[in-house]
């Protein structure tokens, strides 16, 4: 909320009510969000059972299908938040990264609601949205250490203060999700394979030797792509030796070794840079053996752990409202010929960043 002095210097307080929309890849969600913090309503239209035939996400069959679902996800969130249209102080999209088609369609549905209300655009960073999802269930402490790990993204933020990002880390091949996708179609689990591998990592009391990829001894970076090759040739020698694929000591085995590079990259991270909290983000962060593993090694380190509720973990628009609050505290809204950014950056995306530019 914003403090104001009335004409007797007198200070009030303005709530601040977000009307916020993702669709940066196959969800069509829409959310209204109180403070940044209180979430009033958070619809979400999935798409995984269209995308499940394929195999993955097809572009332009997720645009369409957000064509279809959003006018109907934005009506019902704004039923739901009980608010009205006059009710509103901004409204919010992602505006990057993401699929360029889908991000459209949550653009001109957003610039339309402005229009039609009257209201700010503020457009917002899909990372950032879901770093501050751990707003929505804790309050941050600055500095903080944000590990980000989702389908297309694997970083490791420092932010010193609120809005203010420096990536210090990124995945320089495959991100995460997209490797635990990979590795689930080599074993054989559908689409989205993430869950399944989880799930069988953690059934499993088997589990064969894969390498770490560690990089330079002072690298904060990641690399997954060798990782996800040493299973293939793992899994392609069971086959020739004619054994059958052990499913669940192939998913134990990748997930330790993902896990493992995670948590100790992002440990350290936390001692070089003095961070108060270790922030879990991502659709990956609600992957129970990363949790597990972070949560055990945070405590013997008696470091602070936020992770979001399973709910805010995957795309949500509730995210990108809790982002967007940050803009909206200094009044930095978006022009209405605002265009959608695939490859947005989070560092330009920041609150000083934006003011100074």
């Amino acid at each position: 909320m914003r403090i104001h002095q009335d004409s007797k210097g007198k200070q009030t307080a303005e709530p601040s009510y977000i009307l916020a929309i993702e669709t940066s890849c196959d969800e069509t969600a829409v959310a209204v969000v109180k403070d940044g913090k209180e979430v009033l309503s958070n619809l979400i239209s999935s798409q995984i059972a269209t995308h499940q035939a394929f195999g993955g996400v097809v572009p332009e069959v997720a645009s369409r299908k957000h064509v279809e679902s959003i006018t109907y996800v934005l009506e019902e969130a704004m039923d739901a938040a009980g608010i009205t249209p006059d009710q509103l102080s901004a409204v919010a999209v992602t505006q990057g990264p993401g699929l360029v088609g889908a991000l459209l369609v949550g653009i001109v549905a957003a610039k339309s609601a402005a229009l039609a209300f009257g209201k700010p655009l503020i457009g917002t960073h899909h990372i950032a949205g879901h770093i501050y999802a751990n707003n929505l269930t804790d309050e941050i402490i600055y500095p903080c250490i944000a590990l980000v790990v989702s389908g297309g993204h694997t970083e490791l933020v420092l932010l010193e203060s609120p809005g203010r990002f420096q990536v210090i880390g990124r995945t320089r091949d495959d991100a995460v999700g997209e490797a635990y996708d990979k590795v689930a179609r080599a074993i054989g689990y559908p689409y989205p394979g993430g869950p399944h591998v989880d799930r069988a990592a953690l059934e499993s009391e088997e589990a064969i030797s894969l390498p770490r990829a560690w990089l330079e001894p002072d690298s904060y970076d990641f690399s997954f792509s060798g990782l996800k090759s040493a299973v293939l040739n793992a899994v392609n020698q069971m086959k020739m030796r004619g054994e059958t694929v052990n499913k669940g000591a192939v998913a134990r085995g990748f997930q330790e070794s993902v896990v493992e590079v995670l948590v100790e990259k992002a440990i350290r991270a936390m001692r070089q840079f003095g961070g108060r909290q270790l922030l879990l983000c991502g659709g990956v962060a609600a992957n129970q053996g990363l949790r597990r593993a972070l949560s055990e090694r945070c405590g013997r380190e008696g470091l602070p752990l936020l992770i979001p509720s399973l709910k805010y973990c995957t795309d949500n628009a509730a995210m990108i409202g809790a982002a967007a609050h940050l803009k909206w505290q200094e009044g930095q809204f978006t022009l209405l010929d605002m265009k959608a950014e695939p490859g947005l950056s989070l560092e330009n995306w920041s609150v000083e960043a934006a003011k100074l530019s």
